[in-house]
């Protein structure tokens, strides 16, 4: 299970924004580079080219809140 106290430490690699863990799909997500990086084996993929880009749809929800 990934460690949620790295949630403190950890910062977008782009924009050295902040990090919202995403339960579900198993990803830290930034909403400042509108990338979200998959957690494998409990560990963070932190690198840019292996992100996905967020949908508009998360944006938005993410705005909501």
């Amino acid at each position: 299970m990934f460690d949620k106290k790295l949630l403190d430490v950890l910062v977008c690699p782009v924009s050295k924004a902040k990090l919202d863990y995403n339960v579900e799909k198993q990803e830290l997500i930034c909403y400042a580079s509108g990338l979200a990086y998959a957690i494998r084996d409990d560990i963070p993929v932190m690198l840019e080219d292996e992100a996905r880009q967020i949908t508009l749809e998360e944006k938005e929800v993410h705005k909501k809140r």
